[in-house]
């Protein structure tokens, strides 16, 4: 069942800008980064107040600066049907998020699949192309598994009204999870508090 956007998932970018759910996720080809990019920045708070999110269910650990929001979508990447589900959390001027990919089996070739979809759908949000750079990403029980890292920057368009955005995020597999964790933005959050954000994510 696909329930309905919270309020701050409803606002969209370029090649989001559409009324309804079923009209965004139309798209096979951005579906992921449209809902995740869609998110208002309208009612951002301006403090943090950062708590601990056990998501067991998708083997993750992550520091988020407000309490976050939770929504599901079933998705398409090369043409094998996904499900993808996200958490969001808003302060300052960005939308903290972490969104997970069940893929159907653990295949390198499957996993790469998705984290291209998620991170190519993400910069065409700002018609910017992502040169992704490695990164570790942290495994609670210890280590580290390598991924990537975007930054992009750029102005979107919704109707009349244009607005710049940034958006750093960063792309892991593990198994029969994808994952992205981005930070969209009007105004960068302080270094600290992004840095906070990022390395709070660990796997299981």
């Amino acid at each position: 069942m696909i329930r309905s956007f919270p309020r701050a998932l409803k606002r969209a970018f370029p090649h989001t800008a559409v009324p309804s759910p079923r009209t965004l996720f139309k798209s096979a080809a951005s579906t992921t980064t449209l809902w995740f990019i869609t998110v208002a920045l309208l009612a951002c708070t301006p403090a943090y107040d950062w708590r601990t999110i056990q998501n067991n269910d998708d083997a993750y650990e992550v520091t988020f600066p407000a309490k976050p929001r939770s929504d599901a979508r079933d998705i398409d990447v090369a043409g094998k049907p996904m499900h993808m589900k996200m958490q969001t959390a808003e302060a300052g001027d960005a939308v903290f998020a972490v969104g997970t990919v069940d893929l159907p089996d653990a295949d390198p070739a499957t996993q790469r699949a998705a984290l291209d979809f998620l991170q190519q759908g993400l910069a065409r949000n700002l018609n910017a192309l992502p040169a992704a750079r490695p990164v570790d990403i942290e495994v609670a029980a210890g280590g580290h598994l390598a991924g990537a890292e975007i930054t992009v920057s750029g102005t979107s368009t919704n109707g009349q009204t244009s607005e710049t955005r940034q958006i750093r995020a960063r792309f892991i597999a593990k198994g029969t999870h994808a994952y992205q964790v981005a930070i969209v933005s009007t105004k960068a959050p302080p270094p600290d508090q992004i840095d906070q954000f990022f390395s709070s994510f660990k796997l299981f």
